[in-house]
C-alpha cells in the first residue's frame, strides 16, 4: 500500500497539470494569460489580508509566549498521551481553525524542533492539510458579502475541522507508527 501510495505521489501532480493543459488546449482558452490574471488576483487578495493574518499570528505568538499553551499541555497531556498524540501538536490542532499562516508557522516550529521525519511533524502536517480555517473563512467570506447569521455553518465547519483531526490521527497511526 505504501508502495503504490509513494508511485502515485510522483505522478498524481504531473498528471492534474497536464489535463488542466490538454482541457485549455481543446477548450482554446488562453491559460498563460489566465494563470497570470489569477496569480495577479491572489496577490491583490494576499495584500488585503495581511493585516488579519498579523493579528492572528501576534495573537498565537502571545499565547504561546504567555505559558498558555504550556498549561494546555499539561491539563491535556494525560488524553493526549492515551491517543499517542505528540504534546507539541496541540497547538496546532487548536489554531488550525483560527489561521493558516498561524498554523503554518507552528508547523514549521514542529518540524525545526522535532525533525522533518518524526511523528510528530507528520501528524502536524496531516492535521493542517485535513482541516481548515474555519473561524478565517466565516469572518472573510462570510463578511465580505455580509452574511450575518452563519452560525449553523460555523459549527458545521467546526464538527469538520474535529473530524478531519480525528482522522489525521486515526490515519497517522495506522502509516507512521
Amino acid at each position: 500500500m505504501i508502495k503504490f501510495l509513494n508511485a502515485l505521489s510522483l505522478y498524481i501532480i504531473p498528471l492534474i497539470i497536464a489535463i488542466i493543459f490538454i482541457h485549455a488546449i481543446i477548450k482554446k482558452t488562453p491559460s498563460y494569460e489566465a494563470f497570470t490574471q489569477g496569480a495577479g488576483e491572489g496577490f491583490n487578495i494576499a495584500v488585503k489580508i495581511i493585516p488579519y493574518l498579523i493579528a492572528i499570528m501576534v495573537a498565537v505568538a502571545t499565547f504561546r509566549a504567555s505559558g498558555a499553551i504550556d498549561i494546555l499541555e499539561k491539563i491535556f497531556s494525560p488524553l493526549l498521551n492515551y491517543f499517542k498524540i505528540p504534546t507539541e501538536n496541540l497547538i496546532i490542532m487548536l489554531t488550525r481553525s483560527l489561521s493558516g499562516s498561524a498554523t503554518l508557522g507552528v508547523l514549521a516550529d514542529i518540524i525545526k524542533q522535532t525533525g522533518a521525519d518524526s511523528y510528530a511533524s507528520k501528524l502536524a502536517a496531516v492535521i493542517t492539510g485535513s482541516s481548515e480555517t474555519t473561524f478565517y473563512v466565516a469572518a472573510v467570506y462570510f463578511g465580505s458579502i455580509g452574511i450575518k447569521k452563519f452560525r449553523h455553518a460555523l459549527l458545521a465547519g467546526i464538527l469538520a475541522d474535529i473530524t478531519g483531526i480525528i482522522v489525521a490521527v486515526w490515519v497517522c497511526s495506522i502509516f507512521f507508527l
